[in-house]
């Protein structure tokens, strides 16, 4: 007789299986932050005052306020029309992960639409904020600031630039 019989038969370790299990997991809850989100979402909100443009990465008016040079049709990829954007409100261009907002009439401010919590797509548009889905955390739609978190960091301004009624990706 031989003690062969009695060992078991060999196969996967538990530390394998559980490593696996996690790795599963962590893949699925990182798919869910940036899954589910349309191309874009406006928000009419808030009555906003005249003011003057500032920032990096905004335009106002027709003006060129130096986020690129002025050449008529020379820039970037074109986004949409300035009446696209509603004013207190803005747009979000998924494909190009930039967001658009119009805080104040004729003023215009782009954002990438990353969340800086977790990286997730950010969702909507409403009362003067940029919302993100997954965790709720609020950005301003004057300069990309932090309104509510978790998330610490503001949303990293991008250039644009507005001619007649058009709004370049810069």
């Amino acid at each position: 007789m031989t003690s062969a019989s009695l060992m078991p038969e060999s196969g996967p370790a538990r530390r394998t299986v559980m490593a696996a299990a996690g790795a599963a997991g962590l893949a699925a809850a990182l798919t869910a932050c940036g899954s589910g989100d349309d191309s874009s979402n406006t928000g009419n909100t808030g009555a906003g005052s005249s003011g003057s443009t500032g920032g990096t990465g905004s335009t106002g008016s027709s003006q060129d306020s130096g986020s690129s040079s002025s050449g008529g049709s020379a820039g970037g990829t074109a986004l949409a029309k300035t009446s696209d954007i509603p004013e207190g409100g803005g747009k979000i261009f998924k494909d190009q992960g930039v967001v658009v907002t119009q805080p104040t009439a004729g003023t215009y401010k782009a954002f990438s639409s990353k969340c800086t919590h977790l990286g997730c797509a950010v969702g909507s548009i409403a009362n003067g904020v940029i919302v993100c889905p997954c965790h709720n955390s609020h950005f301003s739609v004057e300069d990309g600031s932090v309104k509510k978190g978790p998330a610490t960091q503001a949303l990293p301004a991008e250039k644009i630039t507005v001619s007649g009624d058009e709004i370049k990706l810069a």
